[in-house]
């Protein structure tokens, strides 16, 4: 099932992160700090981005000294347990990630093969396995049929 950013959706974005986010026009702001390492990081989602009259969803990423940006993001995966949220996209055959976790932290994985996220884990290079279980529990989201645009 693909995500739709609506209230209940971003409630539960909400609770995994520790913070409520600030809504400006369309874009939901969460500002998140770890005051142990001194570390802030402000993750916006911007459900409804209209370009060329194509509706898409994009997650930017700004902290003290790098900005990211997941455009044409299709689901999530929000994780008590983990304290994280998995933001994800998916392009003929390949997956990208922006992985938020409520300390702050973040981790961006771009244009992985979906094929490394299907196979053996144990079986990949170190710098490949990483990528492969972060993103591995985005496989089992069903995302045919989907689209942005309002039926």
């Amino acid at each position: 099932m693909v995500h739709e950013f609506s209230s209940e959706n971003l409630n539960a974005i909400s609770d995994v992160l520790g913070v409520e986010p600030r809504k400006n026009g369309g874009i939901y702001r969460f500002s998140l700090e770890n005051t142990n390492d001194k570390t802030k990081l402000v993750l916006e989602i911007q459900p409804e981005l209209v370009v060329d009259g194509v509706i898409n969803s994009m997650i930017s990423v700004y902290s003290h000294n790098t900005f990211l940006q997941l455009q044409n993001c299709v689901g999530f995966v929000a994780s008590e347990l983990l304290h994280q949220v998995t933001f994800f996209g998916k392009t003929e055959g390949t997956t990208s990630g922006l992985i938020i976790e409520r300390e702050a932290g973040c981790s961006f994985y771009a244009n992985v093969e979906d094929s490394i996220l299907k196979g053996d884990f144990t079986k990949l290079p170190p710098e490949l396995m990483t990528s492969s279980i972060a993103l591995s529990l985005t496989e089992n989201i069903d995302l045919e049929g989907f689209t942005f645009d309002e039926e």
